[in-house]
């Protein structure tokens, strides 16, 4: 049984999973899951997994595995995806887990709003603006000291933290004075091949 990957394609968080899993070669069956219609919330998927959310991974045994950065981490194990070294993977794990925290709440909740519920720039919270610009500095500090996030190739924390980066604007974020940023979802898009 292939693996598969129930995901909304207008989610980063399902995006990083698809991206991780092509630029792996792993096979696996797409299952189109939409949140906003409600494909979530059925009693079919909640068997699946109970907190009702995409990305889920079901292995090719049944056993599901949830949310997008342990999904990734699973998918890339033993791949220059995930560092060899404690310290450097320790790193990676660092901004993984700062994406979720730090990155995420701000930089895709302003794009939701704005893109899927039709909500105002002005409208929005002014601290979800403030906070996802913090995000936005602190990641363009960060690429000023080298092309990846960490070390000199690709890992699993450019793929999880470009996926809402590049589509950042449609939450009102102007990307054009980061341009560490901008050259690095550059190479990031080039090393997975990410055309749209």
């Amino acid at each position: 049984m292939t693996l598969r990957i129930y995901g909304d394609s207008i989610s980063g968080n399902c995006l990083k999973v698809k991206w991780t899993a092509d630029h792996l070669g792993v096979a696996y069956d797409w299952f189109e899951t939409s949140v906003i219609g409600g494909e979530t919330r059925t009693p079919a998927f909640l068997r699946l997994n109970p907190a009702g959310q995409v990305p889920l991974l079901v292995l090719s045994d049944g056993r599901p595995l949830a949310q997008s950065n342990a999904i990734i981490i699973y998918l890339a194990e033993g791949s220059d995806l995930i560092p060899s070294h404690p310290y450097v993977r320790a790193q990676m794990m660092q901004w993984l887990f700062w994406e979720q925290y730090s990155h995420e709440p701000y930089i895709a909740v302003a794009r939701f709003q704005m893109r899927y519920l039709g909500k105002p720039a002005a409208e929005l919270d002014p601290r979800l603006i403030e906070r996802g610009h913090g995000a936005l500095a602190r990641l363009e500090s960060a690429l000023t000291e080298g092309p990846f996030l960490v070390g000199p190739s690709l890992t699993l924390a450019d793929i999880s933290l470009v996926a809402y980066t590049r589509v950042a604007h449609e939450g009102g974020f102007d990307l054009s004075p980061y341009g560490a940023i901008r050259a690095w979802i550059a190479r990031v898009e080039a090393a997975l091949n990410i055309t749209d």
